[in-house]
């Protein structure tokens, strides 16, 4: 009897190059043919008479080919097929493209089932490309599922291992306790993985459906709200002095604090000072301030005698939030080093050693940070930058490296409130909602490429007058697959555009030191255009820096294209933001649109969620999660809502889920959220 840990070799009609195919689709056990769905279902549960078929719909019809012509024309440099078929109430032309393969497979007057959509040619009713199998083979009949997938797998292959894997579904145990199971009407989990592959009906599908939605919202907040228990009860974080206190910190600050920023570092403060654990995120848009907050806590940790450390996502954010801290930190006698990839031999061991001893108070670098031989003396503050670009794993390891240090997240990624609150369910929320004053609003306007030489010479007249710009590209060289302009090209025409200025290349690929020089170029006004690909998405800081200009923006989403236009804007004069799209779609338009109308960071993730999901927009592979199967935050905010208060009632009567009856959904979380508990 296959088991559902065997691997899938042991099915039937399996062997090694198969598996491997399946192995991109994740699906190397047994067990993991059931938990991959469907991605859509064809109605085949009758067949339907030709007389009766609309435009528009898919059908499954029997009839018999009258008709097969040959085509030896190309039409789109495609070999053409033709059969007419008929069953007795009327006929169809059915059409095959590129088909020279299928010439001999049809045989004139043998009957086929077909099932396809239904097209109309002036007013001629068509079946292009349908799925065809013989009559005496028999038709799958039902709610036949779709699957995505690889290339060298068929969707009827998929479906016989995905039947040969149902055999075992005995071995499934159900987990969800009875009383959430009757409050909440969910079939039992076999039921479920049965009809979401081959339902018999719409209302089992309906069902099964509702069933793994909820499973995996629960899991998701069951499992969030046990890593904040996790991390101890009240009293089990670091007491850090009242005496240290951050108000001659914020005095040497060459600007005065917003009233949103003094209120969060008092909430961060009030953590700090109480005992507890701190776990906050501090969430604010783009230019609020959310480095000064990072740095009073800092101080606190440093003036208590902890160390702390910052890390972001890529080094460029990183080496600017070094200069930073240590130019705010030197008149303090605080030392702050940086670790990151890059970083030669000696001066490594240099700084590894200098924190070690205790002598670094802190240390900023990229997630090298979170490497095994980064020892630490005596941390008690954890900073990360750009949170959405880590996950809960990696928060984890950082914070492992100290006896339980307090940590602050931070994003300049707007997310709603109330949908922050859910998917950042293992931490505590500080927004910062107001912007400093003096922070003029960025002017943006969306054109087509035939306005791009007018904006261009715009661009010009800005640089003649002391102005700096970026100009943004989606792809760093041409592609042949994807039709938008390159970094590299952009480049070659603005050199001859603007000759008398310095135009500089900036994107991932180059060496660290190749990028360090060209943005301190920047920095200090040499370079006047610096073109770049997303490279430069988060925390450059030029205030000089008055327009950006970016290229295909359709190719971008909303929340990427706040982030971008947020590096302009950060002076005291006005600032402008120029979006070339390229193509009509619907969707870059409503994008381009929302650009223009607004700068409120949380109304464009709002419109964002809207038109793209959360899926992209929160990177939950980032967040340390299961990718989401079948759940989808949006569509299903009021099932999130119900699972948030089932997970919160479940680990208040049971808070390490130790009840022989919460065992398979501790389980089930232990395995989604390691190393994390």
């Amino acid at each position: 009897m296959t088991r559902l840990s065997d691997c899938v070799t042991q099915i039937k009609g399996i062997g090694e190059k198969k598996a491997g195919l399946l192995a991109r689709l994740n699906i190397e056990k047994v067990e993991d043919f059931l938990y991959f769905y469907p991605r859509d279902y064809q109605d085949r549960r009758s067949t339907v008479k030709i007389d009766s078929l609309t435009p528009g719909k898919a059908f499954l019809i029997r009839a018999r080919v009258a008709l097969l012509i040959k085509n030896n024309k190309y039409y789109a440099r495609k070999r053409v097929l033709r059969l007419l078929v008929d069953d007795g109430s009327a006929s169809l032309e059915v059409v095959f493209f590129n088909a020279k393969y299928l010439e001999n497979t049809f045989k004139q007057g043998a009957e086929y089932f077909f099932y396809g959509k239904i097209t109309a040619d002036e007013g001629k009713k068509q079946m292009i490309h349908p799925e065809f199998m013989t009559t005496d083979g028999g038709a799958e009949k039902g709610i036949i599922p779709i699957y995505p997938l690889t290339a060298g797998i068929s969707q009827l292959e998929m479906r016989k291992w995905q039947r040969a894997a149902l055999d075992s579904l005995d071995q499934v145990c159900e987990y969800m306790p009875p009383e959430i199971m009757e409050r909440n009407r969910l079939c039992s989990i076999g039921y479920a993985l049965e009809n979401i592959h081959f339902p018999l009906d719409g209302q089992k599908l309906k069902e099964a459906k509702f069933r793994l939605i909820f499973d995996e919202l629960f899991l998701l907040q069951a499992g969030l709200m046990a890593v904040k228990i996790s991390r101890g009860p009240t009293g089990s974080g670091i007491r850090f002095s009242k005496d240290a206190d951050v108000g001659e910190f914020i005095s040497e600050m060459p600007f005065r604090l917003t009233r949103a920023q003094s209120r969060v570092i008092g909430e961060v403060m009030g953590d700090m000072e109480s005992g507890r654990l701190m776990n906050r995120l501090v969430q604010g848009d783009v230019g609020c301030g959310k480095t000064a907050v990072a740095e009073a806590a800092l101080y606190k940790a440093c003036m208590s005698g902890y160390q702390g450390v910052l890390m972001a996502p890529t080094e460029l954010l990183a080496r600017q939030h070094y200069d930073t801290i240590r130019r705010s930190f030197s008149p303090f006698g605080i030392e702050v080093s940086f670790l990151s990839g890059n970083l030669g031999q000696k001066e490594r061991r240099e700084t590894l050693a200098s924190l070690a001893d205790g002598k670094t108070g802190i240390l900023v670098g990229t997630h090298a940070v979170i490497q095994e031989d980064v020892v630490f003396n005596n941390l008690g503050l954890v900073i990360t930058d750009e949170q959405h670009r880590f996950g809960v794993n990696q928060r984890a390891l950082l914070a492992g490296k100290g006896a339980r240090p307090d940590v602050i997240v931070m994003s300049a990624t707007p997310i709603p409130r109330t949908l922050a609150m859910i998917l950042y369910g293992d931490l505590d929320i500080s927004v910062i909602d107001e912007l400093p004053p003096g922070r003029r609003r960025t002017v943006t306007r969306a054109v087509g490429a035939d306005q791009r030489e007018a904006s261009y010479a715009f661009i010009k007249r800005e640089i003649q007058s002391g102005k700096q710009a970026y100009v943004v590209a989606p792809l760093i060289d041409d592609s042949d697959v994807i039709d938008a302009r390159s970094a590299e090209s952009i480049y070659k025409d603005l050199i001859s555009r603007f000759g008398e200025f310095n135009v500089a290349l900036l994107h991932g690929e180059m060496k660290q030191k190749e990028k360090d020089g060209i943005m301190e170029g920047f920095r200090n006004g040499d370079i006047h255009v610096l073109i770049s690909t997303v490279v430069i998405e988060v925390g450059i800081n030029i205030p000089n820096a008055s327009i950006m200009l970016i290229e295909n923006s359709e190719r971008f989403g909303l929340a990427q294209l706040h982030q971008l236009r947020g590096r302009v804007g950060r002076g005291a004069e006005d600032s402008y933001c120029i979006l070339i799209t390229e193509g009509d779609s619907k969707l870059a338009a409503e994008r381009a649109n929302t650009m223009v109308r607004t700068t409120d960071g949380f109304e464009i993730a709002e419109m964002d969620l809207k038109l793209r999901g959360p899926g992209d927009i929160f990177g939950i592979r980032q967040h340390g999660l299961a990718d989401f199967r079948i759940a989808d935050l949006l569509k299903h905010m009021n099932i999130l809502e119900t699972v948030r208060e089932e997970a919160k009632n479940l680990l208040e009567s049971d808070n390490d889920l130790s009840m022989p009856s919460h065992a398979g959904i501790k389980e089930r979380i232990d395995k989604q959220f390691e190393p994390v508990l």
